[in-house]
């Protein structure tokens, strides 16, 4: 949003919940664009706000991003997930004025393969709500557009860290949390699990490419892996970022259950940097570094607030 922001753009945004810490309120945001309360599923709410608000360029970002609520809560999970998708994509195919639309899937909508690196060409087989999710609201984004010619790229990235992100059950701010505090960090499973992780502003600059490339012309349909092709373990991560804390005297409480994810996922990036000219800013400790340092001046100004007002810890 700052980046859209940034350049000038009308924003509007569509907001189920007040989340008085999200980077919404924390850069006073919600004073720069124009926010519609509702939900992604509420498809004349849809309409009304991409009409009365002039929309050329679609964002969909809206989703359920958390694993373990997934497995808690799949009818919500799918609630969203899947018919917030068609009825946004609905919605979006009878709006005259658009032009470009970026659907945000995920590499957990291929499931789980024993062929590394994931490539666009992998078949879409998730397996757990969450993944299952994901891979149903990547195949209407793409029937949309191969159908109706909707003006959608896919994009699936994999996973998304970075400052303002308050799901503290993932494993770097729930790291950073813990280790800013002087706990040890707790990782839920084993520690072997392999992922890409992915830096939120590199995202956001691969979102942003693509959606200018679409308004400029280019084909709808396409779905584009975005990666900095580092592999990488959950445990490995956790002593990355004690390291950059300089609290590498805190041992992780290695847990070792299993929480129905995936064991190995990573992806190639080379249909983008071929097609797009895409490539990441970020290398991961540089990444690391600025996420750690966002926390940090969070957690701070949490502390002087609850110290102001004499609020229990």
């Amino acid at each position: 949003m700052d980046d859209l922001i940034g350049r000038g753009a009308a924003v509007t945004a569509i907001v189920r919940d007040d989340i008085p810490f999200s980077l919404l309120y924390e850069r006073k945001l919600d004073s720069q664009i124009n926010i519609v309360r509702g939900q992604v599923e509420d498809y004349a709410l849809l309409e009304r706000t991409l009409a009365e608000y002039e929309v050329e360029v679609v964002f969909h970002l809206a989703a359920q991003t958390q694993v373990l609520i997934a497995n808690r809560s799949p009818l919500s999970t799918f609630e969203t997930n899947i018919r917030g998708t068609y009825m946004l994509l609905e919605a979006c195919r009878r709006a005259p004025l658009i032009k470009s639309i970026v659907v945000a899937s995920s590499d957990k909508a291929y499931g789980s393969t024993p062929r590394l690196p994931y490539d666009e060409a992998t078949p879409l087989r998730g397996a757990h709500p969450y993944d299952v999710s994901k891979s149903c609201a990547d195949l209407i984004a793409s029937s949309y557009a191969h159908s109706f010619r909707t003006p959608l790229n896919i994009t699936r990235c994999g996973n998304l860290y970075g400052g303002g992100d308050l799901n503290f059950d993932r494993i770097i701010p729930g790291t950073v949390r813990s280790v800013y505090y002087g706990q040890p960090p707790v990782i839920r499973s084993d520690g072997t699990p392999v992922r890409d992780y992915f830096y939120v502003r590199d995202a956001v600059n691969a979102y942003v490419l693509l959606a200018e490339k679409m308004f400029n012309g280019a084909p709808p349909g396409e779905a584009y892996n975005f990666s900095n092709e580092l592999q990488i373990s959950v445990l490995e991560l956790t002593r990355r970022i004690l390291a950059i804390m300089g609290r590498e005297d805190l041992n992780p409480i290695v847990l070792g259950g299993n929480s129905g994810e995936i064991q190995n996922q990573w992806l190639s990036a080379r249909k983008a940097r071929e097609l797009l000219a895409w490539s990441p800013l970020y290398t991961i400790d540089e990444a690391l570094t600025e996420t750690i340092q966002w926390y940090r001046e969070f957690f701070d100004r949490k502390r002087s607030c609850k110290q102001a007002f004499s609020l229990p810890a």
